[in-house]
Parts: structure tokens; C-alpha cells; sequence
């Protein structure tokens, strides 16, 4: 169950984030707005929201979940893989310093972004990407096995058209995970339950499960029949503001 999420609203200067989605620049106001649903649900599924002001020195900085691995009893600061994200980790660290008295670090010469990271109960997957290294993705590991975790490393550098593992795959809980096709078949998640993701829908793959309901992005009619069938409460979020900036509904927030 999650109770708290810590959140980050875009600033102005957005748009001015990175990027290669190429479908056009975002529009502010509408990306307000949409970042507002988003909280608002948030809200509505049970979490306590700790809300940062929007930071213009980082037009990316409201993708916080890049920032930080965060999990029942402790967290840990992430090392971004692109140079221009690297300072969002020391504004992030005193909101999660209020949260978790472990709080541990990836150094140098490790990379390691949270949107390469999908956690499911007490297991985790570890990205190797453009972002993440594996040096980060090791020391990731590391940390996890002396916090009693366990953890697999999934390369995805030669998946094409995803920047993070979570772009690929997501947790549903319930032994199930949401998968695109390149991965359905991984090695990594034999012994789950896999819920392949329909072709032109691959977006969809990145979702939320909040407590009892299920987060998924607009648009992706069969994904939602499917998870309708299932019998899981669905929730759809208009994300297309952020789908520009390559961000989705895991990246705007870290739940815990």
C-alpha cells in the first residue's frame, strides 16, 4: 500500500527539456492541467502528496522519479545518465531525507536513472540503458542485497524505441507484469504472469498501480478492455504533454 508520493509540478521553461519523441513542443498550460489530474489522483487513490515548487533550473525536473529509488525503508539518489539532469538529485535529497532515515547514494563512475528501475514486491529489475551503466545498475544491486532485496538486470540497450526500462515494462502487483512485445518473452520475468501490451499501444506500458486501482494513459482502448476484464479499477489519464518530453505516469512521481 502506498501512502505518500512526492510530487513536481513543470515550469515554465518545460519545453526546453530533453527530448526525442518529436511530436512537437508541449503546451504549458495544458501540461498544468494535466499534472493536476494526475496529483488529484493520486489523492483520490489513497496518497499523501509532498508537492515541490517547480524548478526552472531543471526543465526536466518534474520526471522526479529519475531522481531517487525509494521503497518501504529507504531510498536511494539516483546518478542520472544525461549531464544535464545531474543537479535534480541534491534538490530532491531533503525532501526524501524527511522521509527515510536510510538514504544511500550511486557514485561515480556509475549511471543510474529511476525510470530504469521497476520494483515488484520485494524484487527488482535494473535497466542497463543509454541512462544506466553497468556500474550503476551493479551498485544498485549491491545496495539492494544488503537491504534484503533481491534484483535482476535487464539490458534494454538493444530494445529500440524505449528510453527506460520502464518504458517497457511496468509491475501490476498480483504476480503481473504489463510488457511490450521485444520483452514479453524476457528470461527475466519467467515465473510471472505477463500481460502483453497490443501493437501501436506500446505507450500504454508504462502504468500505475495505486493501491487498488490502476493508472493507465488515455488513448489505448485495449489495454484498458484487458485490465477491465481482469477486474482491476482503471483509472485514464490524459498524458500528452508529458508523452512529448518522453515522460509518462511512473516519471512524475515517487510512491511510497
Amino acid at each position: 500500500m502506498f501512502t505518500r508520493a512526492i510530487v513536481r509540478p513543470p515550469a515554465a521553461n518545460f519545453a526546453h527539456g530533453l527530448t526525442a519523441a518529436e511530436l512537437g513542443a508541449p503546451d504549458l498550460q495544458l501540461a498544468l492541467r494535466q499534472h493536476a489530474s494526475y496529483c488529484a489522483t493520486l489523492d483520490a487513490c489513497g496518497l499523501a502528496l509532498i508537492t515541490l515548487p517547480a524548478d526552472p533550473d531543471f526543465p526536466d525536473a518534474t520526471f522526479v522519479e529519475d531522481t531517487a529509488i525509494v521503497s518501504d525503508d529507504f531510498a536511494v539518489l539516483t546518478r542520472p545518465g544525461a549531464p544535464a539532469r545531474a543537479g535534480e538529485v541534491a534538490r530532491i535529497e531533503p525532501a526524501l531525507a524527511n522521509c527515510f532515515e536510510r538514504i544511500h547514494a550511486i557514485a561515480a563512475p556509475g549511471t543510474l536513472d529511476g525510470g530504469d528501475v521497476c520494483q515488484t514486491g520485494s524484487h527488482f529489475f535494473i535497466g542497463l540503458s543509454e541512462r544506466t551503466n553497468a556500474a550503476g545498475a551493479r551498485q544498485l544491486a549491491d545496495l539492494l542485497t544488503r537491504e534484503g532485496c533481491t534484483s535482476t538486470i535487464v539490458d534494454i540497450r538493444a530494445v529500440p524505441g524505449i528510453l527506460h526500462l520502464k518504458s517497457g515494462i511496468t509491475s501490476l502487483g498480483d504476480n503481473r507484469i504489463v510488457a511490450i512485445d521485444a520483452l514479453v518473452e524476457h528470461e527475466a520475468l519467467a515465473g510471472y504472469e505477463v500481460i502483453r501490451i497490443a501493437r501501436g499501444e506500446d505507450y500504454a506500458a508504462n502504468l500505475l498501480r495505486l493501491n487498488d486501482r490502476v493508472v493507465i494513459a488515455a488513448g489505448f482502448p485495449r489495454l484498458h478492455e484487458r485490465l477491465h476484464v481482469l477486474g482491476y479499477d482503471i483509472v485514464a489519464l490524459d498524458m500528452s504533454e508529458f508523452r512529448k518530453m518522453d515522460g509518462a505516469l511512473t516519471c512524475l512521481s515517487l510512491r511510497f
